[in-house]
């Protein structure tokens, strides 16, 4: 079961970073091996927003799609997702984000279980590292705002 976590503190004001994060529709434009996304569902509350969303991930054959439900709670700038169908067992990742000054530390980790046993080991030993090109990708186009 892979797990990971990462941090990365940016020059940026955290309602910013937040609705950038919120933006799925946009994640194909700059996630690597993200293919497509697709928003079902987007509801606002006033203290909560929740998305039903669908992300494919992969590269030529080797793609597959998974649903997610992303609740944003808005009392505590805190995002979470959770896996609603798909190749994965579960699927469960936190961001936060806390703004000091001109910078806000956004915060996120990962936990995860891929149905496909062989992948799953594969993940384990790699997932970190592509977990950082991921962060990497999301904090390049974030400092671009």
């Amino acid at each position: 079961m892979p797990k990971a976590s990462v941090k990365r503190l940016i020059k940026k004001n955290k309602d910013t970073l937040i609705k950038f994060v919120l933006d799925i529709e946009k994640y194909p434009e700059f996630i690597p091996f993200c293919d497509s996304s697709k928003v079902y569902d987007r509801i606002d509350d006033g203290k909560v927003i929740n998305i039903i969303a669908d992300l494919t991930i992969g590269k030529g054959p080797f793609k597959d799609t998974f649903k997610s439900d992303v609740k944003f709670y808005k009392e505590n700038d805190h995002l979470h997702v959770v896996n609603i169908d798909g190749p994965l067992n579960y699927m469960e990742n936190n961001w936060i984000f806390e703004e000091n000054g001109t910078m806000t530390k956004v915060s996120f980790d990962i936990d995860f279980e891929i149905k496909n046993k062989f992948l799953n080991i594969l993940m384990t030993k790699s997932f970190q590292y592509g977990l950082e090109k991921i962060a990497d990708a999301f904090q390049k186009r974030a400092e671009t705002l």
